[in-house]
């Protein structure tokens, strides 16, 4: 083995040992990339991570600068050249990437200029999770079959890491799940407890004192309404704690248990109407729900809404979600509403996060309507 190769593989190992005990998926991703750029030598480098609906899911660079990154805007599809390396299991080698016949031959505006070209897959039990893309090699005029091994040879142990990193984190997000449902059970079992004998003791010294005064009748009616809607506050808490399994049980299920929920705190006039065939859109439904969720609690919190309707219409373009509630309404383009109600940001952020749209209909005295309508198909964008 030749003293070059032999010392890149020391690199390798290094590395792959460093990386061992990184636990964060997207830094075990940054550290592997930079890792494979100064291997071959090559000027920029990315790891892209596909979400199978024609999109990375992560595109992690290295060479580039933060503001040059913001600079180009949204990730790259997987399509052209960036696609066809995760469509197959065979490396790939160019001098100059704007001659291949995959490439669309657009770029934005802020995206540096590349000729040379390495992109090897990185394949997980048969399968392609992702991908090398190494760009310009410095010092000489395309990369090398040399080249192209040691990214092959770095290839599964990166497969490796990014499951371990995987498996860490869901295992993470696990603990915080139990530990959630932990804290629920116990608001349930103490708080509330308490908090309905506070209900109950207030009518008992009402009671008590109907033959005094009203003012100390009002005094203690008033203690128990303030404890009454503690208690519904506290069960909206509760739930907000344990939501239902949106993966598992799907938007229109997760949304059915949370008007349910809702109804039975607020005793709350609440209709809903789910319509249409539903499906899974990974990174989607959690942000719909949770538009639908601050669209409800404006309406039971600030609204005094005497009903509430509900509807989600899903097909397979995309979905549709509108609130609309009759209460006293508001105007949407106040500033200082807006800055107490920063709910209302927080969801036209969500939407424009989804590439979706959010209208908010509502004047003083009018009630309001919510409207979010999301296309899960999308127009593609043009490979960079």
């Amino acid at each position: 083995m030749s003293e070059g190769r032999s010392g890149a593989v020391r690199e390798i190992s290094d590395a792959v040992l460093a990386i061992a005990g990184e636990r964060s998926v997207d830094t075990v991703l940054q550290r592997i990339v930079h890792t494979a750029r100064e291997l071959v030598g090559a000027r920029y480098a990315a790891l892209g991570v596909p979400d199978g609906e024609g999109n990375f899911a992560r595109f992690i660079t290295s060479g580039m600068t933060e503001e040059e990154i913001e600079a180009m805007g949204p990730l790259p599809r997987t399509h052209g050249l960036l696609g066809s390396t995760l469509e197959s299991q065979e490396s790939y080698r160019t001098a100059d990437i704007k001659r291949d016949p995959r490439f669309r031959g657009w770029w934005p505006s802020a995206h540096p200029q590349m000729a040379s070209f390495l992109g090897v897959p990185i394949v997980a039990r048969g399968s392609v999770v992702g991908a090398f893309y190494l760009t310009d090699k410095e010092g000489a005029p395309e990369f090398s079959l040399e080249d192209q091994e040691l990214i092959e040879l770095l290839a599964p142990h990166a497969a490796v890491a990014m499951e371990n990193a995987r498996l860490h984190e869901r295992s993470r997000e696990l603990s915080i799940v139990e530990e959630r449902n932990r804290l629920a059970r116990e608001l349930h079992d103490s708080l509330v407890q308490k908090l309905f004998g506070v209900v109950l003791a207030a009518r008992s010294a009402d009671t008590l004192l109907e033959r005094d005064s009203g003012a100390a009748r009002e005094q203690v009616a008033r203690v128990g309404e303030l404890a009454q809607e503690a208690v519904s506050e506290l069960r909206s808490l509760v739930f907000q704690l344990r939501p239902a399994e949106i993966e598992t049980e799907g938007l229109g299920a997760a949304l059915r248990k949370h008007v349910d929920v809702l109804r039975e705190a607020y005793g709350a006039e609440i209709s809903l109407e789910l319509k249409g065939a539903p499906r899974l859109r990974a990174g989607v439904d959690e942000e719909v729900f949770r538009v639908a969720q601050e669209s409800l609690q404006n309406a039971l919190r600030h609204a005094q809404a005497e009903r509430i309707d509900v509807r989600l219409d899903e097909d397979a373009g995309g979905l549709r979600l509108v609130v609309a509630d009759d209460g006293v309404g508001f105007e949407p383009a106040e500033p200082a509403l807006r800055s107490r109600r920063l709910g209302l940001t927080s969801m036209e952020e969500r939407a424009g996060a989804m590439g979706g749209r959010l209208a908010i209909r509502s004047s003083p005295g009018s009630g309001t309507t919510i409207e979010l309508e999301v296309s899960c198909d999308g127009d593609p964008r043009p490979d960079r």
